[in-house]
């Protein structure tokens, strides 16, 4: 069975691939991102699972949101499993879309059966330098200047700039990426700091009680790869590193990251 749309579910653009019949595998990107990061690995994940990709407010194909805070892109997502009559999910979140997982899970619980977080940094301190090209984009005083005439060569660059395999990204990436405004951009990257900064993310998940799978690249260039660790506190948690890979797993090394999903989701809806 192929993709089929449901646009604009409370607000949130949603992509369905697999029988609707098998367990729901919910998908979250990451800043600066859209659902269409998780491509390369969905056709694996739909031959077992539900799998269901949601476009966070302001990125992809969703309008901007009233409020980038992560418990409210939480609530918005929240929204949308209600109306879908999803639960219990598994849900798998890519860097601060691990954060929305989370939040998500401590709001509603009935919602959430199993997290996966994919390059999700722990704390504010586990955060590297980041690329100069990534700062001349975001930061003042060249961000503002440089953002409404990226080329595609320059998103390009942005978008890889923490990887570390070689990665080729679509035409259709990049005219999502474009889509995102500045302001948004800036506003959800301090909404996350924020979230991370009250609680760390290794506290947060000690405290739900839930099966936790946590995929790390060994060769990180966003967050320290050996704060990867720190999830080790995490009761019963699975720390996964994949060596050589960067932060953008399902791009670097789809197959592994593909087989780690599907090899929790199922132990997981075992449990």
């Amino acid at each position: 069975m192929g993709s089929y749309d449901i646009k604009q579910v409370h607000g949130m653009h949603v992509v369905h691939d697999g029988p609707r019949e098998r367990p729901p595998l919910v998908l979250i990107h990451g800043s600066g991102a859209s659902s269409g990061f998780w491509s390369p690995v969905v056709p694996a994940l739909a031959s077992r699972y539900h799998v269901i990709r949601v476009d966070l407010p302001g990125h992809g194909q969703s309008p901007p949101g009233s409020s980038y805070d992560v418990p409210e892109q939480a609530g918005c997502l929240a929204a949308v499993l209600n109306e879908l009559g999803l639960r219990p999910v598994t849900l798998a979140g890519h860097s601060s879309g691990g954060y929305i997982a989370t939040a998500l899970a401590e709001q509603r619980p009935d919602l959430v059966g199993s997290l996966a977080l994919i390059s999700s940094g722990p704390s504010p301190d586990a955060l590297l330098p980041q690329p100069a090209v990534l700062r001349a984009l975001i930061s003042p005083p060249l961000g503002p200047l440089l953002w409404p005439i990226r080329s595609d060569a320059m998103l390009r660059r942005g978008m890889t700039a923490v990887c570390n395999r070689p990665v080729d990204i679509p035409d259709d990436l990049v005219a999502e990426n474009r889509r995102i405004g500045y302001r948004t951009f800036r506003t959800v990257m301090r909404r996350n700091t924020a979230y991370i900064t009250e609680r760390s993310m290794p506290e947060r998940l000690a405290d739900l009680g839930i099966p936790v799978l946590v995929i790390f690249g060994a060769a990180d260039r966003r967050w320290n790869p050996s704060s990867a660790r720190h999830y080790e506190t995490v009761p019963d948690a699975r720390v996964e590193q994949l060596p050589g890979v960067g932060h953008l797993p399902m791009l670097e090394a789809p197959e592994t990251t593909g087989e780690l999903l599907l090899d929790f989701a199922a132990t997981a809806t075992v449990l």
